[in-house]
């Protein structure tokens, strides 16, 4: 499918929508192994069944209109080229939901995106490097926008954009305006690596 308002020449462009899948993160990786998809493929689903978060953690998107996306890009980069890339993905998500929806969110370094105590979203970075140069940089984004109930296990430290401001994110617009600003951001070290 072709994301609206998309201005990038690679992020995006092929972008595939799945109703239900184990992890949009683990199927990233497939199509990495299998050579079945090309650099800046996107995928993002309504319901993940075992979503990943960092240091093995489940994320959980049980409920549909939150917003849950992975995306691949080809690199040939020291891995020091991409120290901080997951807190510049935290200021880009933070600042689009500021523009767009006037929502002021903070970042708990390096990963969260959390609203006073309790967290509303996570980013899953990872790499295949080999001999410390980046092959494959693997991004993943686990927003709770509309998300409403949560199990007792996070109930406590979690929370929702719906249930805190009461406003209605676009799963799509959010996604499409996010690789157009990360485009450009990643830009720099790929043009530095000759691509």
């Amino acid at each position: 499918m072709k994301l609206k308002n998309l201005e990038t020449s690679f992020l995006g462009r092929n972008c595939i929508h799945y109703k239900v899948i184990d992890s949009t993160q683990s199927e990233i990786w497939r199509f990495i192994k299998n050579e079945t998809a090309s650099s800046g493929t996107l995928i993002y689903t309504d319901i993940q069944t075992n979503g990943k978060g960092t240091h093995g953690r489940v994320w959980h998107t049980d409920e549909t209109n939150n917003i849950a996306f992975s995306f691949f890009i080809e690199m040939n980069c020291n891995i020091r080229k991409l120290e901080g890339i997951t807190l510049k993905i935290a200021k880009i998500i933070t600042e689009i939901l500021k523009t767009k929806y006037g929502i002021n969110l903070d970042i708990k370094k390096p990963n969260d995106i959390v609203y006073k105590t309790k967290k509303i979203g996570g980013i899953l970075t990872e790499t295949k490097v080999i001999r410390e140069n980046v092959k494959y940089l693997v991004v993943g984004i686990g927003i709770n926008t509309t998300k409403e109930k949560f199990s007792d296990d996070i109930k406590d430290y979690a929370t929702s954009i719906k249930k805190e401001f009461n406003v209605d994110v676009n799963v799509e617009d959010f996604i499409a305006e996010f690789c157009n600003i990360f485009e450009d951001e990643i830009r720099d070290i790929l043009r530095e690596e000759g691509y």
